[in-house]
Formats: structure tokens, C-alpha cells, sequence
């Protein structure tokens, strides 16, 4: 065995083994080579999508779809590359056409390649030793099972895509389509009544888990993003952590002690955080700066606005607790505008409860 062939034997090996960690493991991060192609694919695709101007956006819808497909090229081609340098040697002893001379070219060499791992069709060649037919052998193994297995991880990230999509519509409609989670939290608790709001907010936790989970085995669905901002994972994710802040820091304990200590709360802040964490970990986010003491104003504002939403629904809410609220809005806050941008939105498409001033002014 000559050097190019094992060089191609060992490129196969690669390939495989990302395809492997990739498909069948199935953990953010854990790839060779898919996430930096996918990660180079959006970088370019982003920097495309940053020349349209006001088509920006529906530019980078398709940066999911795009990335999926030229990945299922980026192992094709792998392979073929692989299964072409083991193959070359061999062209016209051991591999042969059924009639007239065999051409001894690389490029002649990947046609068989591809032919044998039934990426492309036709092709008369065929072996004629022990070796390399075994070597068609395993080719077309190697081209029926990843071929397979690609198809079943297709399925995966299409049918986390759209559960992550039912969970960001249930959440946007509970808000009324607001994006506010004093919204929701005054439609959960008419009148102050939490009977309720706990298990709609535990299905709420139960499906963020999933999403969360989703995320974690396909991370290509990071990637997907939609001209919509309800869909945006840090807007739903976003929504969520608001709405437990809320309750554990605006709700009177006297009248709503049973709503403050909802279990459920808890866990939708936990899922929230883990799944910003996840994306923001395996995701080319960026950090975003911004002035401390302006910040904590805007936030104090927010939370006024949102305890007059939560009154107005018959609410009975603290009297002190801006001052924890806005610590815990500090807290979780950044990674939501680490995120958001990177996908292409603005945060006052994702924070949609305007700040105001005591009198009702816009701040």
C-alpha cells in the first residue's frame, strides 16, 4: 500500500469518525470537522446576508437549510476524496472497464469512487482481485449506512425545529402576541387566581426541556433562524426567564405565597438558562457592552411597567421588589444579548415591554 492510499484510507477514517461523533453521538460540540464548517458556512453566509441591506434578515433565514445541505456535501465529498486516493493506484490493473483502456486520472479515479460509494450512478468499472473487491465492498457499505444515517438525523433536526417552533407560538400566544411576560403572567392569574398557571407553566418547562435537549443532540439547529422574532429562541427563552423573575420577585407572598413558590417557575428559569448557555457556548456569539447604571434604570422602569400590567389584572404585587429583580434581570440578561444579535436580531425585538417612566412617558 503506497502513501496515497494510506492518506485516503486515513481521510475516510476522519470523515467517518465526524460523521460518527456527529450523528450517532449526538453532543454539541463534540464534532472533528462539522462545526467548524458550519461555523465557517455562517460566518460567510452572514457576511452575505450583512450586504442586503433591509433583506438582511430573510437572508439569514436561509443560513439553516443552506448549512444542512452544503454539510451533506462537505462529507460526500470527504469520502470520495478518501475512497478516490485508495482507488487511483489501482486504475487499470486491479480496476478496470468492461472494454477499451482505462484512463489512470484522479479525476477518473473519483467517478469510481463516488460510483462505488453510490453517491453518483453509472460507471462501468469493476474489480478484478480479492482486494479491491472488497474494497467495493466496504465503499458501498460505508455510502448505504451514512446515506441512511443522514437522512434519520434530517428527520431529527426537522422534527426539533418544529417543537422548538410550537413552544415559541404557545409562549407568543399566551403573551397575547405582546412578547411580554407580564402578559402572560396577568392572562395565567386572572383576578390573582393561580389554580391554573401552574401546570400551564409546567408544560411550558416540559416542553423547554425538550427544546433544550433538541439543541443539545443537533446543534445545526442553531442555525436555523426565521424572519419572525417569536421564533427566536432568546426571545421565547427570553419570555420565560422574565416571567419567572416576575413571579419570584414581584408577586405578594401574602396573596400569591402558593403562585411565588411554583416549582415549575424554577424549572423554566433552569431550562431558559441552560439552553442560552448551550447555544452560547457552541455558537459564535458576541459579547455585547453596555453602560451599567443606564441599564439598571431601564430595568427599574421595566419592572414598573410590568407591575402595573400585573395590578391592572387584579395582582397583588410587592412594594420592594425592583431592587431583586433587577439583580436577577443582571444576572441572566447578557446572555440573551449575546445571542440575539449574533442571529440577526435587534434586542427591542426580543425585550418588546416598553421602558417608561412613573408618569407613563417613554424612556
Amino acid at each position: 500500500m503506497i502513501i496515497e492510499q494510506i492518506f485516503g484510507a486515513a481521510l475516510i477514517l476522519l470523515f467517518l469518525a465526524d460523521i460518527f461523533l456527529t450523528v450517532l453521538y449526538a453532543r454539541a460540540g463534540t464534532g472533528l470537522l462539522a462545526p467548524h464548517w458550519n461555523r465557517g458556512m455562517w460566518a460567510l453566509l452572514h457576511a452575505i446576508a450583512g450586504l442586503s441591506g433591509r433583506r438582511r434578515g430573510t437572508m439569514l433565514s436561509f443560513a439553516g437549510p443552506l448549512i444542512v445541505v452544503s454539510l451533506i456535501g462537505f462529507w460526500a465529498i470527504g469520502l470520495s476524496l478518501g475512497a478516490a486516493l485508495v482507488i487511483r493506484p489501482e486504475l487499470g490493473t486491479a480496476i478496470r472497464p468492461s472494454s477499451g483502456e482505462s484512463p489512470t486520472d484522479f479525476v477518473t479515479a473519483l467517478l469510481v469512487a463516488g460510483n462505488s460509494l453510490s453517491i453518483v450512478g453509472g460507471g462501468d468499472y469493476s474489480p478484478h482481485t480479492t482486494g479491491t473487491r472488497l474494497l467495493f465492498l466496504i465503499n458501498s457499505l460505508i455510502g448505504a449506512s451514512v446515506l441512511s444515517l443522514v437522512l434519520s438525523y434530517l428527520v431529527q433536526v426537522y422534527s426539533g425545529l418544529r417543537e422548538r417552533n410550537v413552544l415559541a407560538l404557545a409562549v407568543d400566544l399566551m403573551t397575547d402576541g405582546t412578547g411580554d411576560a407580564a402578559v402572560m403572567l396577568a392572562r395565567l392569574m386572572p383576578e390573582g387566581e393561580a389554580s391554573n398557571a401552574a401546570s400551564e407553566l409546567g408544560n411550558l418547562a416540559r416542553s423547554l426541556a425538550a427544546t433544550k435537549e433538541a439543541h443539545h443532540f443537533y446543534p445545526l439547529l442553531f442555525y436555523f433562524r426565521f424572519e419572525e422574532p417569536l421564533y427566536a429562541v432568546s426571545r421565547l427563552t427570553f419570555v420565560l426567564l422574565d416571567a419567572a423573575t416576575l413571579i419570584e420577585t414581584a408577586l405578594d407572598s401574602r396573596r400569591h405565597g402558593a403562585a411565588a413558590a411554583f416549582a415549575p417557575a424554577a424549572s423554566m428559569r433552569r431550562g431558559a438558562r441552560l439552553l442560552l448557555e448551550t447555544l452560547d457556548s457552541n455558537f459564535p456569539t458576541a459579547d455585547v457592552r453596555s453602560d451599567a447604571a443606564a441599564e439598571a434604570q431601564r430595568l427599574r422602569q421595566s419592572y414598573l411597567h410590568a407591575t402595573r400590567t400585573l395590578r391592572n389584572a387584579g395582582i397583588a404585587v410587592k412594594a420592594d421588589g425592583i431592587e431583586a429583580y433587577v439583580a436577577a434581570r443582571q444576572e441572566w440578561e447578557p446572555l440573551v444579548r449575546r445571542v440575539a444579535p449574533t442571529l440577526g436580531y435587534a434586542m427591542p425585538e426580543i425585550d418588546r415591554r416598553p421602558a417608561r417612566t412613573e408618569t407613563g412617558a417613554a424612556y
